[in-house]
């Protein structure tokens, strides 16, 4: 397999998932502005959405997004317990976690992204983020993790958007179980190798 990713972006979800799994995998970075990949490939050519992340399976096939992506992995190692099994109602819990993240909560910090966005537009974006953080944490007032006390595949979708918020200088503090969550999944070893590895590549 291999991991297209660009270092800080959202393709550092399933990044973190590898690394939890330990899978083997290859990794190459894309320039999203460029829409090149290290190696001067055209990405579009491999993701024709030209979005990281992107999955490069070992019989060619190409899968994308990341929800997606993270469950495909999960699945490949189900003793890991990464993600519910397939038809339970947990797993629909699961899924239920991932499209919040990347409907609600992801989407919410594009207008943050955009140079062109007003300061009174990025504002409403800042204001509807921490509507988000006020709802995770309630939900992670008394659980270790989303789906209680197992870390799963949106354990490292969550934390990888709430390296966002800490970045653009929200006081996660203001949510202390939600500080407490972002330091716990924080300290997972696979998640600090997925930060060196980015860290790394984006040094290169």
């Amino acid at each position: 397999m291999k991991l297209y990713f660009s270092p800080g972006a959202c393709s550092f979800s399933p990044h973190i998932v590898l690394y939890e799994l330990g899978l083997p995998f290859d990794s190459e970075k894309v320039d999203l502005g460029a829409k090149k990949t290290k190696s001067g490939a055209d990405y579009r050519a491999i993701n024709p959405k030209g979005a990281v992340p992107a999955l490069q399976l070992d019989d060619g096939q190409v899968l994308t997004e990341g929800a997606a992506i993270v469950q495909y992995l999960a699945d490949r190692k189900p003793e890991s317990k990464l993600a519910p099994a397939a038809g339970t109602m947990e797993r629909y819990r699961l899924q239920e976690w991932l499209n919040y993240i990347a409907s609600d909560f992801h989407k919410a910090f594009s207008p943050l992204f955009n140079l062109k966005m007003p300061d009174e537009g990025k504002q409403m974006a800042k204001d509807l983020i921490a509507t988000r953080l006020d709802y995770f944490g309630k939900a992670l007032e008394k659980r270790q993790y989303l789906m209680g006390d197992t870390f799963t595949v949106a354990d490292a979708y969550l934390f990888t958007i709430l390296t966002w918020a800490a970045g653009m200088k929200f006081d996660l503090s203001k949510w202390p179980a939600v500080q407490a969550y972002y330091e716990r999944v924080g300290a997972r070893p696979g998640v600090k190798a997925a930060q060196q590895a980015e860290a790394l590549a984006k040094a290169a």
